[in-house]
């Protein structure tokens, strides 16, 4: 099962860092955006890029997370580069986090979940366009805009992170207001994810249906911790958006597991703030988020 494939890479690296190849033009060095003026140019220097810092950290992380939007600025260009950078990943053998966001009503999710986590008939065969591990997903549609995606991570073997509470500063504005029955909306979320991923639970006791929790929220944290005993929680926010390590203690458990950290613009754009090329820096970086979080954590241990 998928889930366990990245817990077994946590456990082995000893680190539950996702590097996010949130990557675009401005991040890059000097030298490989020079004479770049076309979409085309842009795409193949980022792909070139997001190659390079894969080289550099396959054997440190267990997992890479690449945000679509940053590629979709670039047109039908950067959109292969996204397709060739999520190939190259898998190739190295990191699990791969789709950040796209998708849903739509139920036929229309189906055709997200085609593109990115399942098959596409063309004619008489069926091929895999993304093939991507994991999905990430915004479930405001209910159920019948999610179960496309929980047909497809049956079938295929992945994983969803849906939106529960995320860690932008108006999260909320919705996320945190009171239902009648007393709950948030994030517990609401939560609750519905913890069942949406009952029966796709693994040997760890997580299922392959995650949520996504910011780091920048540690006292809501807690309580979805506890609420989701087997929801395995993608962090965003440490780093750049204000996340510290022990903000986000909360969302693991005694074991160390529960969750993959994820870190863009920290690595991507180590090199500019610690010198060298980017791609040693980005290793160092991963190197020290290993370290920070293992303060905090300890040693990840499968039992």
């Amino acid at each position: 099962m998928i889930i366990d494939t990245l817990i077994e890479k946590i456990i082995e690296t000893q680190n539950p860092t996702c590097v996010g190849l949130d990557t675009q033009l401005d991040y890059l060095p000097d030298d490989m955006r020079a004479g770049v003026t076309t979409c085309e140019a842009a795409a193949q220097a980022i792909l070139a890029f997001n190659k390079k810092l894969v080289d550099s950290v396959f054997d440190i992380v267990p997992s890479v997370k690449v945000q679509i939007a940053y590629y979709e600025q670039y047109g039908a260009a950067g959109m292969q580069a996204f397709l060739d950078t999520v190939a190259y990943a898998k190739e190295k053998g990191l699990v791969v986090i789709a950040d796209c966001k998708r849903n739509d009503i139920g036929s229309t999710a189906a055709r997200y979940s085609a593109a990115y986590l399942g098959e596409t008939a063309l004619g008489d065969r069926n091929v895999s366009v993304a093939g991507c591990d994991f999905l990430t997903v915004n479930a405001y549609l209910g159920t019948d805009g999610v179960q496309p995606f929980l047909d497809d991570c049956k079938k295929f073997d992945r994983g969803l992170f849906i939106l529960v509470k995320t860690s932008n500063p108006s999260s909320g504005e919705l996320q945190d207001l009171r239902l009648a029955d007393g709950r948030t909306v994030y517990e609401c979320m939560g609750d519905m994810v913890e069942g949406w991923g009952s029966d796709m639970v693994g040997a760890y006791g997580y299922s392959a249906v995650g949520a996504v929790v910011g780091a920048t929220h540690p006292a809501e944290a807690k309580i979805l911790r506890e609420r989701l005993p087997h929801t395995f929680f993608l962090i965003p926010g440490y780093g750049a958006q204000g996340g510290k390590a022990e903000m986000l203690k909360n969302c693991f458990d005694s074991r160390g597991l529960g969750g993959v950290v994820n870190n863009s613009r920290g690595i991507l754009t180590a090199y500019k703030k610690n010198g060298g090329t980017y791609y040693e820096a980005a290793r160092e970086a991963c190197l020290a988020m290993k370290a920070d979080l293992a303060s905090v954590l300890g040693e990840i241990c499968a039992k």
